[in-house]
């Protein structure tokens, strides 16, 4: 049973008439007659009642049309699902994120791709850089979204964020009343921050670029919980400024002066070897390239 045979059964059975079917399909007359018999053979049922003057359905007819209009649509939407796999429209890509993302980069991304591509699906896995990086080399990732800089054997990167940082504080802390902080007020003050080991390479720029010893209260893996920490009162958090837009109650932020010096969220891939794979890459080097 060919789809070109269940075509000609379907056009033939809405037209009743085999010069207008043959003609609506770009065919003789002859062939048509061919292509029905050859489905009635197939099928070992006789399908249409024919003479000189009518064409009509028969019971076996009837109860086929339907089916076989539903076959010509699910082949049809078949071939539509196999060309938009080929121009990378649709698919599953596997990203993972690091916290600080979800904020604003990453609802733009999703929010772009639902409108653009909606056939393609986002997995969405937060997890820290060192993960990620195992992730992309195993091949459970396709991208990922974690802070620079990020030297990782086999993983590609590209800056898709910069940020420059805040200190959240208690508000009735007294660094609270200026409205930017150096680094050398935060001497002697428990200051919380990332711990190194889910951004080694950020981490050691950060302190780097800070310049003085800080009284490290406790390295940790979230910004929400030092956030928490935060607004107990129990020190001071230093973070990306994005990854406090969402201050808990009680605190408040302040811009942390560090100069030309920038957290950074870079892209991380290993390869591009599918069309849904460089789809999203290049939406997302349009959204966010730096």
């Amino acid at each position: 049973m060919e789809l070109k045979h269940l075509r000609a059964f379907v056009v033939l059975a809405q037209e009743l008439h085999f010069g207008r079917a043959a003609a609506q399909l770009s065919i003789v007359q002859p062939a048509l007659s061919m292509q029905i018999k050859l489905l009635e053979s197939g099928l070992g049922v006789r399908l249409l009642d024919r003479n000189r003057h009518s064409v009509t359905l028969t019971e076996a007819g009837r109860v086929f049309l339907p089916e076989a209009q539903a076959t010509l649509h699910q082949a049809a939407r078949a071939a539509d699902a196999a060309r938009a796999s080929n121009r990378g429209e649709i698919g599953r890509v596997r990203l993972g994120f690091v916290s600080s993302v979800l904020p604003e980069l990453l609802p733009g991304l999703i929010r772009a791709v639902h409108q653009r591509y909606p056939r393609i699906e986002l997995e969405l896995k937060d997890m820290p850089g060192p993960d990620q990086a195992a992730a992309l080399k195993n091949g459970q990732l396709d991208f990922g979204l974690m802070r620079l800089p990020a030297a990782y054997l086999g993983v590609q990167t590209r800056a898709v964020l910069q940020e420059s940082f805040v200190v959240a504080l208690p508000a009735d802390h007294p660094l609270a009343s200026q409205q930017s902080i150096q680094p050398a007020d935060l001497l002697k003050v428990p200051v919380f921050i990332l711990a190194r080991r889910y951004a080694p390479g950020f981490y050691d720029e950060f302190v780097q670029a800070v310049g003085v010893p800080l009284e490290i209260a406790s390295e940790l893996g979230e910004f929400t919980t030092m956030l928490a920490l935060v607004s107990a009162g129990l020190g001071v958090g230093v973070l990306p400024q994005q990854a406090a837009r969402a201050l808990p109650a009680n605190c408040v932020s302040r811009h942390l002066e560090l100069g030309a010096f920038r957290a950074r969220t870079g892209l991380a891939w290993t390869k591009l070897d599918s069309a849904v794979k460089t789809t999203v890459f290049n939406l997302i080097c349009e959204l966010f390239g730096e």
